[in-house]
């Protein structure tokens, strides 16, 4: 009897053929030109390259915060380039977490309630969102923070408390926008390992852009942004 093989898993993220273009007065600016990218579940892939290059454009095209000119994205087996402004938006809340460079939490709110935020938008019992975003501040390791302000916080326990908010949902998808960009080294180094144990350790897909080599370093897959067009993997 012939053993049965397992088909491969098709790709988490699949970017076909992508264009985006911005206009500045009369000038039309062309920020990607038709890439194509392929990410498999459990990667973790650094976007690098120069200021303007469109690493930041293409990581809001996958994230779906914003849409392509021409192109299709697929992630998790949606495409969804074709989903409505409402249907995108919960698609986002189920299957995105989002990682800042400069943390975007609000000043207002204790740590506990940043990290809860998402999970408003779930329908769970505020009893169930504060369980499951105790848990995300312990798996960061601030379970002692979760009453203090962000004021409060050092620049890498801002970021840590971000990490939680974005990991409270169970996304499909860990996207990351110059995370360590604001961090001092030590706790740049602390952000990254973080990353490298939600990665390696849970299995969780991570896209970050970054102009850090050191930042790069943790990723398997390192892809180059160059005006608009995307080159191979850099070792």
């Amino acid at each position: 009897m012939t053993e049965a093989r397992s088909l491969p898993e098709e790709p988490i993220v699949v970017v076909d053929r992508v264009s985006k273009s911005y206009r500045r007065g009369a000038q039309v600016v062309d920020v990607l030109r038709e890439i194509n990218l392929l990410i498999d579940r459990g990667s973790f892939v650094a976007l690098m390259g120069p200021s303007g290059s469109g690493k930041s454009t293409l990581l809001n095209l996958i994230a779906g915060i914003d849409r392509p000119d021409a192109g299709r994205l697929i992630i998790s087996g949606t495409d969804i380039t074709q989903l409505g402004e409402s249907n995108l938006a919960q698609w986002r809340t189920h299957h995105i977490g989002f990682i800042f460079q400069f943390y975007n939490l609000l000043p207002v709110l204790t740590g506990l309630e940043n990290v809860e935020l998402p999970l408003l938008l779930t329908g769970l019992s505020r009893k169930i969102r504060r369980e499951h975003a105790m848990v995300a501040l312990e798996l960061v390791g601030l379970p002692h923070r979760v009453h203090h302000y962000p004021k409060e916080l050092s620049g890498g326990e801002q970021q840590r408390v971000a990490i939680a908010r974005a990991i409270v949902t169970d996304p499909t998808l860990i996207v990351a926008d110059e995370p360590t960009g604001d961090l001092d080294k030590a706790s740049a180094t602390e952000v990254l390992t973080l990353m490298d144990q939600l990665n390696r350790e849970f299995g969780k897909t991570i896209i970050m852009v970054t102009h850090d080599p050191h930042a790069a370093e943790k990723a398997g897959i390192i892809r180059h942004l160059d005006k608009g067009v995307l080159n191979s993997d850099w070792a």
